[in-house]
């Protein structure tokens, strides 16, 4: 996992031996970021599909709009499945006497920030087009917009869009008659 990878590449960074590695329903709850278990501090890893729409081969990413009926029910040629990826970490806090964190502190979140944002960023890259099955160009996608996300919750992280290109579902096939 790259984020595992950077760890042993940039000094400090904590990678993510000890993160929540999730396949969410819905947007990510930001519960992931200190196990209140075990302490981990490792952070949460996250990806959930945030819409599924129809698209063709020459407009990939665009919605295909056309009409389907019992006439027309050939799958579009592609599916397109919008992605975002969530990486969390536990922020500095004020101290136990209200202090608020030193600026050295802040200064480490936000490097650790900026490592994950280019290591999420430079995976989908360099991996992405490699998940196809058999073929010469390998898998189709566009990258969308990253923000930063918190503090919110105890969390602060990334948020990572990617749009997909799926293979088409396939034919319809007639209703058997009883």
């Amino acid at each position: 996992m790259p984020l595992d990878e950077v760890a042993q590449e940039v000094d400090g960074h904590p990678g993510c031996p000890d993160c929540r590695r999730c396949v969410v329903p819905g947007t990510a709850a930001w519960d992931g970021c200190e196990d209140p278990c075990t302490g981990s501090t490792g952070g949460q890893l996250s990806v959930n599909a945030t819409r599924v729409y129809p698209s063709t081969t020459t407009s990939f990413p665009q919605q295909d709009q056309a009409v389907r009926d019992a006439r027309n029910c050939a799958p579009p040629p592609v599916t397109a499945v919008e992605l975002v990826i969530t990486v969390l970490r536990c922020p500095p806090v004020p101290t136990e006497e209200g202090c608020p964190p030193s600026c050295e502190e802040l200064r480490e979140s936000a490097r650790i920030l900026h490592v994950d944002a280019l290591t999420v960023y430079n995976a989908l890259l360099c991996c992405l087009p490699h998940t196809a099955p058999a073929g010469r160009r390998g898998r189709r996608f566009v990258l969308g917009q990253q923000r930063t996300v918190g503090p919110q919750g105890g969390c602060v992280g990334i948020e990572q869009t990617v749009t997909v290109a799926l293979p088409p579902c396939l034919p319809c096939t007639e209703p058997e008659s009883p």
